[in-house]
């Protein structure tokens, strides 16, 4: 396995769309992700962010719409809402909030895709990996 090893939510509707215009348009980024397509950010949940922690991701990118495009009208919202409070879960488990991101890609930004993904994967390269003892 590549490390530091990423696991990444996508929203079907705009971030997946932006990873597939990156793809079609041949731009390049680190393969330290496995994507995993969701309906809307707001579906992930805080036991997928810590079962991917509890299973070996260093990181954690959860990519949605833009807030005011979420094909679901308010998921967005409450996808901020949701890491907000995980990031302080994390810290309370000793896990450094940075491991976790979310951001904002439509399904126009493929060059904004790539540059979040390799900017993302720098910066869990330097945390360095990740070592769980107990979730």
């Amino acid at each position: 396995m590549i490390k530091p090893k990423i696991i990444a939510f996508y929203c079907k509707w705009c971030t997946s769309a932006g990873a597939d215009l990156a793809g079609t348009s041949r731009l390049t980024y680190p393969p330290n992700v496995i994507p995993v397509r969701v309906m809307c950010s707001s579906r992930v949940d805080a036991e997928h962010v810590l079962e991917a922690f509890k299973n070996g991701a260093d990181g954690v990118l959860i990519g949605g719409c833009h807030p005011g495009d979420c094909h679901y009208e308010t998921g967005n919202y409450q996808t901020l809402k949701r890491v907000t409070l995980l990031k302080k879960m994390l810290e309370d488990l000793n896990i450094d909030p940075r491991r976790l991101r979310l951001e904002w890609v439509s399904a126009a930004e493929g060059k904004r895709f790539t540059e979040v993904v390799k900017e993302f994967t720098e910066e869990i390269a330097k945390l360095g990996e990740l070592k769980v003892e107990k979730l």
